[in-house]
């Protein structure tokens, strides 16, 4: 359970997005904050107003979530992109892609020049950004051409050398005039890759140069000239923020980082796709204290990627894993593509995933108590019963139910929990064909020979090919079967396996004389259960799961039957004419008070269909005789 009080008290004070959810998991907000503790404990203050909207968003949130960046910039960006992949329903759109500006240097001209641009295209040139601040961004672009003196026009060099005159920042020094030829291409060339040096982050020359040039300004009482210096600083400064949260490769990367104590780590994984950073997700790992972060990290990419369905084409990790060489065809073969595994040592991939280790460092210290309290509702409660049972291995359980009322429509559900969370990719439903009327244990014994005759085929399918293969929706068989009921529901269950020859344990939940779970029933024995247990609850939310889910499949097939129209027990009339009929007459009564002719003329009905209407509603009438049958 989440407890939003406690939860604000965990709040850093760092910039960062906050996550909003409602209680069930849908994202209904993403905002941004300087101080991410200030921000959203005003949320929940009764004294502070943001509007009826924003009331009316506070009484919905479950629960909420958050990353913390290194600066606003950075976060503003990130609440971009979680807005534009999440569309929350309390926040208000923000601006596209193109409203972000970019510094463009065309190094695929001769002499390049440094432009400004609002679009990230494919061509020669390099991009930078993008940024969220228009105005330093130009006066970055000035300061850059000031500075290194650098070409401003749109002359096509070298074809135009010599052609026309200098323009007027050649008199007034701030361009070499490549124009005229007066600087050569290598050493125009020198001047950009220093001005590359410097958007990619190499500011502190420039910094220090601006700074120097401010205080001697100043010291000369040319303050006019002082504060121009002042401002372009600030601008640089404030470009200097580069943006970790969108990269302008557009590629697909994960970065993976984690943090972790003597006995548990937290890997934290942030997912960049098509160059924007749209989520994260973190994972709880137990660790001995002999494992280094090597070990854990090559374990938990094994893990994880074993399980994902998309790999990326990059993956950025915190350390080195063993094997990488092993490690890297592997996920190349899964993807059918090449992977790549990088350990950044410099630039903004480095800062990106030190940003993830500070992340993960957030949720291992902050929510360890939490995650070890959903372990237990979990993994925990399962290794309970598992001791309960006398079990080495339990993590797939599968429960059965059965639904009917006086025999009509006869279901059974089957449901499944993989370390103790359900797993309802994996549920199944099954609507009885050979028992009729109310026998639960005929009905039992067809939905649990049909699940595992159906298994053992599809694992006959699958052998001898390559193990990758998907497995069929009934391929994997539970380490435990929990039936709902005691003695005779686990007798059915156990003369099933016994005629497949299967050997599976099997325990039924009994229930007391108030219908609620009471023990177990294992081996002809009923093993008590402590009630306050974790590995107690979790038995009762798997009884009441497959409750749910039968219930809920029975209800829909009764509100089918409901539907069923008269018409239908009507020779000759199908879905067309009995919509047909429908459109027309609107009503029963209405088809019954037709003449055959009328019937006829109607839209997909023709004089036979049209008789069999007729006499349908109207045989053995003395008015119509020839009706009778």
């Amino acid at each position: 359970m989440f407890d939003i009080a406690e939860e604000l008290k965990k709040l850093p004070d760092n910039p960062g997005v906050y996550i909003m959810h409602d209680s069930r998991d849908v994202i209904i907000y993403v905002g941004k904050a300087v101080s991410l503790r200030k921000r959203v404990h005003q949320y929940f203050q009764p004294s502070h107003n943001e509007g009826i909207k924003k009331a009316q968003m506070v009484k919905q949130i479950a629960r909420f979530e958050y990353i913390v960046t290194d600066s606003e910039l950075e976060a503003l960006v990130l609440e971009c992109n979680l807005i534009k992949e999440h569309r929350p329903k309390y926040n208000t759109m923000l601006r596209d892609d193109k409203s972000y500006p970019y510094i463009r240097v065309t190094v695929g001209e001769e002499f390049p020049r440094v432009l400004f641009a609002r679009q990230q295209k494919k061509d020669k040139s390099r991009y930078f950004g993008p940024y969220t601040s228009g105005g330093a961004v130009k006066d970055t672009i000035e300061l850059v051409n000031k500075i290194y003196q650098l070409r401003t026009c749109n002359r096509v060099l070298p074809r135009d050398t010599g052609k026309e005159r200098p323009c007027l920042n050649y008199h007034i020094h701030q361009c070499t005039a490549p124009c005229q030829g007066y600087i050569s291409k290598e050493e125009y060339a020198k001047k950009i890759e220093e001005v590359v040096e410097f958007l990619n982050g190499n500011y502190k020359p420039v910094l220090r140069s601006l700074e120097e040039q401010m205080l001697e300004a100043s010291e000369r009482m040319e303050y006019e000239k002082a504060i121009e210096y002042r401002e372009l600083l600030n601008s640089v400064k404030q470009v200097a923020q580069k943006q970790k949260i969108t990269h302008t490769d557009g590629e697909d990367k994960d970065i993976i980082a984690m943090a972790s104590d003597e006995q548990d780590a937290v890997v934290q994984v942030f997912f960049i796709r098509a160059g924007k950073l749209i989520g994260r997700d973190h994972f709880y790992v137990r660790v001995g204290t002999e494992d280094t972060k090597s070990q854990i990290l090559t374990t938990f990419v094994k893990q994880f990627y074993a399980g994902t369905p998309f790999i990326p084409r990059e993956i950025m990790l915190q350390e080195k894993p063993e094997e990488i060489g092993v490690l890297t065809d592997w996920l190349t073969k899964k993807r059918g593509a090449r992977v790549y595994l990088r350990i950044p040592q410099k630039g903004m991939k480095e800062k990106l995933v030190e940003l993830a280790k500070k992340n993960a460092q957030l949720v291992l210290s902050q929510d360890k108590e939490k995650i070890k309290r959903e372990e237990g509702r979990t993994i925990g409660a399962l290794k309970e019963i598992a001791g309960l049972l006398d079990m080495e291995h339990l993590v797939r359980v599968e429960a059965f139910d059965i639904s009917n009322i006086n025999g009509f429509e006869t279901v059974g559900s089957m449901i499944v929990y993989e370390k103790g969370k359900p797993k309802r990719s994996d549920y199944r439903k099954f609507k009885l064909r050979t028992v009729t009327g109310p026998d639960d244990y005929a009905s039992m014994h067809e939905v649990l020979t049909r699940r595992f005759t159906h298994g053992m085929r599809e694992q006959e399918e699958l052998e001898g090919k390559d193990m990758a293969a998907e497995y069929g929706s009934f391929t994997r068989f539970p380490d435990l079967i929990m039936m709902d009921g005691g003695r005779g529901q686990v007798n059915i269950a156990l003369q099933v396996l016994d005629e497949l020859k299967l050997a599976i344990p099997v325990c039924g939940m009994v229930k007391d004389d108030n219908h609620r779970t009471r023990g177990l029933y294992f081996h002809n024995v009923e093993i008590p259960i402590d009630r306050h247990s974790e590995g107690f609850k979790l038995i009762t939310r798997i009884q009441d799961e497959a409750h749910r889910f039968a219930i809920e499949y029975h209800r829909s097939l009764r509100s089918k039957e409901q539907v069923h129209s008269v018409l239908d027990d009507i020779p000759g009339i199908g879905p067309a004419r009995r919509k047909a009929l429908m459109r027309k007459y609107q009503s029963l009564d209405a088809i019954k008070a037709a003449t055959e002719e009328d019937l006829a003329a109607t839209e997909a009905m023709n004089e036979h269909a049209a008789r069999s209407v007729y006499c349908f509603f109207h045989a053995g009438k003395a008015a119509e005789p020839e009706c009778d049958v």
